[in-house]
């Protein structure tokens, strides 16, 4: 009996040590339980509805005014994109992309309403939640912010399109492209002086950058740049012909002024906030001269106000 009972005892020990790991007894039935309830892949469903959906992203914003500090409500218009990636019987998955701010999110679908909740993680002070609601091959209804207080504008509306992303190394801008940089005026000094009485007064006189016809005719995605022919041009003309590569990528600018310039055409559609990978070796030789011209460039201003 003792020699039984030693027996049973020397199994139970080694049974003991072979299920101990890193200093505890773990229940395998249990491990092997929860890796076969995590590895089930839940079926996707309407496919039909993945996709990018562009198009505006529109809301009131307070602004001081410069002269007196006072605030005044002024409607902003930004370009989003939102990416659907993944639908299943519970969740959706994809992505929102705005002003060069790529987030996840993720929420539910009413197949019977044809609605969509989708909330970013909120962990970010722009995060909120979209509301929006598919009509063929559109998406509208609205964002509202988590944190009303940190966004200037925490309640937009929504009205997308959907839409394929296809590179393009021919995409231009459309000749009919304002060519003023709006965003970043410049004060300059200049003097006038009187014709009758000869007294010369200076004042300060805000001026914007302009680019030139050559953003029509270099295209960097296409053709091997050279310095000759990079020389003599406007920093915002080198400035739009680099960005023009990225935003034949998709990249979502983060700066306002590219924005401007590439929202007016049809076939931009920001899908990320890196393409790096995604441009060829001569986009990336290209961009790499245009930065060293880019440095050390000068621009054209002409006055225009805002």
């Amino acid at each position: 009996m003792k020699i039984l009972n030693y027996t049973l005892i020397s199994l139970l020990t080694v049974f003991l040590i072979s299920c101990k790991k890193d200093g505890k007894i773990t229940d395998s039935t249990k491990d092997s339980l929860t890796v076969k309830k995590d590895s089930v892949v839940m079926p996707e469903i309407y496919k039909e509805y993945y996709g990018i959906y562009t198009g505006d992203f529109a809301g009131m914003e307070k602004t001081a005014d410069d002269e007196d500090g006072s605030e005044y409500n002024s409607n902003v218009l930004k370009r989003i994109s939102l990416k659907i990636n993944r639908i299943t019987k519970d969740s959706v998955y994809g992505q929102s992309i705005v002003n060069g701010n790529q987030r996840p999110f993720r929420g539910v679908f009413n197949g019977s309403s044809k609605s969509f909740v989708l909330d970013e993680p909120g962990n970010d002070k722009t995060d909120g939640r979209f509301e929006v609601k598919l009509n063929n091959d559109s998406l509208s209804g609205k964002w509202t912010a988590f944190n009303a207080s940190a966004v200037k504008a925490p309640n937009k509306t929504v009205k997308l399109s959907k839409k394929e992303f296809v590179y393009n190394p021919n995409f231009m801008l459309d000749q009919n492209s304002d060519l003023v940089d709006w965003s970043n005026p410049k004060d300059f000094i200049e003097k006038y002086t009187d014709e009758e009485t000869g007294k010369t007064e200076s004042y300060t006189t805000s001026k914007n950058r302009v680019a030139s016809e050559a953003i029509f005719k270099l295209n960097a995605s296409k053709q091997k740049l050279t310095e000759k022919d990079l020389k003599n041009l406007r920093k915002l003309d080198m400035e739009i012909i680099k960005n023009s590569v990225f935003a034949r990528h998709g990249y979502s600018f983060k700066k306002e002024t590219y924005r401007n310039f590439f929202e007016q055409t049809d076939w931009y559609i920001p899908v990320s906030n890196n393409v790096d990978q995604d441009l060829s070796p001569m986009e990336k030789e290209n961009v790499a001269l245009l930065n060293r011209f880019i440095k050390y460039a000068e621009d054209k201003y002409d006055s225009f106000g805002r």
